[in-house]
């Protein structure tokens, strides 16, 4: 902390406002005391405490009213909503004089007059794009420029300009430093390098007739969601005033009439763009950007000569004069704000933020800025010293070239990805699913700016389709591949961040990743397909020790509670009825422990005998049973298909659903697998690590028919549980092997031997290890009579030493290798021979 302040002290913890950084948390956001480390500004600030009590208290003091009608309470909701207005157009003008015009307050907040723009509400950043776009007089002759760096949303305006006929190009801007002998105030130089012209064919649009020079349109951030680099405000005015000499070298530079478009979405809660200096034609911004609350609530700054251009087809109550139902006649009204504002506005929303707005002026956008990014440099400066034991680089920081406060440069944001010592990747999912145990929310991915991502990362059109081709979406769990990285990790910086937050980080970093100068690694050396215990621990233990099969549980419905039994039949999907149903919630989405921890509460047991499977939960009284119409191996399958369909017994199928619905709180129903032939690829990419490029036939498990866990590995997990943290032993009950939900329970030999296994054979049936088993979230969620406790353990300690290429492995995967010609059941205390080979 001392050689932070004495790097930062004049900038960090807001030494001239009200509050001190410390008496901001303690009476603000004391609901960050529990440990949790929020790092995701960049998505969304946090609203202060004392910020939402005022608003309650505003709610439950005054009435607000429709702001369509002309009784007392609307019309004073109408002054309410045209004083926000103006505050947030000259809001930015607070940043340049730190002084408040009598302005309202959105106005304010862009230091803009109102003679010279509106403020159209918006349900956000994104929706004032979709209406730029919408709006917008384009003509086949028109052209659409926008930085690489440029969110999803504005990408999303080039339909619009692509389908009237109009060209797009995306651009580079590269801005050079003032050479020797020139003059510091000429600034700096600034060229526009185009990309790919986009067309599409025309030949179905009416050719139009040219009048003139058509309308373009420029849209850039002012700072970049991906890597917090801010862009040069002058390029308002260069495309605006100097287009030919910016756009030198492109199809674009004898263009006229261009317009410009700022995306201040990410940028305008520290460095808010001053539109008296930089006349911009379109701003957009979102307020839970800026104090958190609310959220649904945006705005779109437009000028007002500019705003008479936009084509606008549909009316609404609200921004019409006067319309007549039969016959083509409606007036529109003539402001601009009344004009594009459709429907009833968010009142009740608009009249919060100027609590929030209150809140920024006590502090002031330049103290946030000095805040926030002495925070964000002194964790980049962190992460760049950072080296492995081997001497190789830890981290690679995207767009962080420059790490000085004074330089204006970069917002208060930091992208990386991280490399190991042998110099691959660690995927930024790893990084994501170890932060959160840690108790560190951060963002990972592209963040909606696939052209930022592709630009930093180096990803060329081949690489981005084989991805897609590759099934690689956004948000899915494709981190790394072909040995490069789909995203990057990010952490970004709030007003009210702390310097103890950003050390937790670092922190974490260095333990979670940074190897040591001995190769460690993380408790497991990998040898060939499976992790392995060090072998120096390997040659002292017994040469020949026995394993016995301890016990056999199947479950039933997928993440309910199973049963166990002394012998059960194995059939071609593994044990019978082993994930055989499942639960799905009304919009399809599969329910887990994960979403409903209830799950656990509900016990299943089948009667073979009787063909029942029957299902118990302390919310219902009555235990339910549902007849599965089966024989010991082949259940019919004309109940049901192969694609999991309800019930066609509807009678039946109601009664089952609304058992469930009781059960877990919430309306589902309960769907039935086929056991015929439908095969699932456990490893589509055949990656060598886990030698998973077999195929099995599954229900409803997620990897494999069998999860073999080992009571000795258990128990080694329980030893260092206790030696780790006495708080969470007193707490919880210790650890059995139920808790990882396994099918086989083993016992005998030392902790982790079955990591080495190749094949098994349990009594007469033979099975084969298809590697460990990812483990997840889940297995933080207990039962301890009849409640759900959540906790981060024990997931946190295995991450500290099962960690293999991102994988947090416990217990083993096993395929059935069937015999055909036999009817096999598995049996409770049959020798287990493990063959290594």
């Amino acid at each position: 902390m001392e050689a932070f302040l004495k790097e930062f002290g004049d900038y960090y913890g807001y030494p001239d406002a009200p509050k001190n950084i410390q008496q901001i948390r303690d009476t603000e956001f004391k609901r960050l005391d529990k440990g949790v480390v929020y790092l995701d500004h960049a998505g969304s600030t946090l609203y202060s405490e004392l910020q939402m009590d005022n608003i309650f208290k505003d709610f439950t003091s005054n009435v607000y009213g429709n702001p369509h009608s002309q009784s007392d309470i609307s019309s004073g909701t109408s002054d309410l909503i045209a004083d926000a207005r103006h505050q947030l157009i000259s809001w930015f003008y607070m940043f340049q004089s730190i002084c408040i015009a009598n302005w309202s307050q959105v106005l304010e907040y862009f230091n803009a007059s109102p003679e010279d723009y509106s403020c159209i509400f918006t349900s956000g950043a994104t929706a004032a794009l979709k209406l730029v776009g919408e709006t917008f007089p384009w003509t086949q002759d028109s052209k659409f420029l926008y930085t690489m760096e440029n969110h999803n949303s504005v990408l999303g305006i080039r339909e619009y300009a692509l389908g009237k006929g109009a060209s797009a190009c995306a651009v580079d801007i590269e801005e050079a430093a003032n050479q020797p002998g020139q003059l510091a105030s000429s600034g700096p130089s600034i060229k526009v390098k185009h990309r790919a012209v986009q067309m599409r064919n025309t030949s179905k649009l009416q050719k139009e007739e040219s009048k003139g020079d058509a309308y373009n349109l420029f849209a850039f951030p002012s700072e970049c969601n991906f890597t917090g680099l801010r862009f040069n405000l002058d390029l308002v005015k260069l495309i605006k005033e100097n287009t030919e000499t910016t756009l030198q070298g492109s199809p674009f530079g004898k263009s006229k009439q261009w317009m410009v478009l700022i995306d201040a979405a990410k940028g305008c809660a520290t460095l808010p763009p001053d539109l008296t200096e930089y006349p911009a034609d379109f701003v957009v911004m979102s307020f839970y950007k800026l104090f958190g609350y609310p959220t649904g609530l945006g705005a779109l700054l437009v000028r007002n000569d500019v705003a008479k251009l936009l084509k606008k087809t549909y009316f609404s109550g609200g921004t019409v004069a006067a319309s007549i139902a039969d016959i083509d006649f409606v007036k529109r009204r003539e402001r601009v704000e009344e004009c594009f504002e459709d429907g009833s506005a968010s009142f009740l929303s608009i009249a919060a933020i100027r609590h929030g707005f209150k809140l920024l002026k006590s502090l002031t956008p330049s103290a946030i800025w000095m805040h926030t990014t002495s925070l964000s440099i002194y964790v980049k400066k962190k992460l760049q010293a950072l080296r492995h034991g081997n001497g190789g680089g830890v981290c690679v920081l995207y767009g962080s070239e420059n790490l000085k406060l004074s330089s204006h440069k970069s917002g208060p944001t930091v992208t990386f990805n991280l490399k190991r010592p042998d110099g691959s990747w660690f995927g930024y999912l790893e990084v994501e699913k170890l932060a959160s145990l840690s108790g560190i929310q951060l963002r990972t991915g592209c963040f909606c700016n696939p052209g930022a991502c592709a630009k930093y990362l180096d990803l060329s059109h081949s690489d981005l389709l084989s991805n897609v081709e590759a099934g690689h979406i956004c948000w899915d769990d494709n981190d790394v591949i072909n040995g490069k990285p789909t995203g990057a990790v990010r952490v970004s910086f709030g007003y009210m961040s702390t310097f103890e937050e950003a050390k937790k980080f670092i922190d974490f970093i260095i333990s979670s990743f940074v190897s040591p100068p001995k190769n460690i690694g993380n408790g497991i050396a990998v040898s060939g397909r499976f992790p392995q215990l060090p072998s120096i621990e390997l040659e002292s233990k017994e040469s020949n020790p026995s394993y016995y099969l301890k016990s056999v549980t199947i479950y039933p419905i997928k993440s309910c509670a199973g049963f166990s039994v002394n012998r059960w039949p194995l059939c071609r999907t593994g044990l019978l009825h082993d994930r055989e149903w499942m639960i799905q919630g009304l919009t399809g989405e599969i329910l887990t422990q994960k979403k409903v921890p209830e799950m656990s509460l509900i016990s299943t047991f089948i009667d073979l005998e009787e063909g029942l499977l029957s299902v118990e939960s302390a919310r219902c009284k009555d235990k339910l049973h549902i007849r599965i119409k089966s024989d010991s191996y082949n259940p019919r399958n004309d109940e049901f298909d192969s694609h999991a369909n309800i019930l066609e017994n509807h009678n039946e199928e109601t009664r089952i659903n609304c058992w469930f619905t009781n059960a877990i709180g919430r309306q589902c129903k309960l769907l039935r697998y086929s056991s015929s032939t439908s095969k699932h690829c456990l490893n589509r990419n055949k990656s060598p690590g886990l030698c998973r490029d077999l195929e099995s036939n599954i229900n409803f498990a997620n990897e494999a028919q069998f999860l073999l866990i080992s009571e000795e590995s258990v128990a080694d997990l329980n030893r260092k549980l206790e030696a780790k943290d006495e708080d969470y032993n007193r707490a919880h009950e210790k650890l059995d092997p139920y808790r990882f939900r396994p099918n086989l329970v083993i016992t005998g030999g030392e902790p982790y031997t079955e990591d080495n296994w190749r094949t098994l054979k349990i009594g007469d049936n033979h099975f084969t290890s298809l590697g460990g088993c990812n483990r997840c979230q889940m297995i933080n969620i207990s039962n301890e009579g009849g409640q759900v406790k959540k906790s981060n353990e024990p997931l946190t300690t295995l991450a500290s030493y099962r960690r293999v290429k991102g994988k947090i492995l416990f217990g083993s995967l096993l395929r059935y290798e069937i015999d055909e010609k036999t009817k096999s059941w598995i049996r409770v205390g049959e020798e287990v021979n493990p063959d290594t080979e």
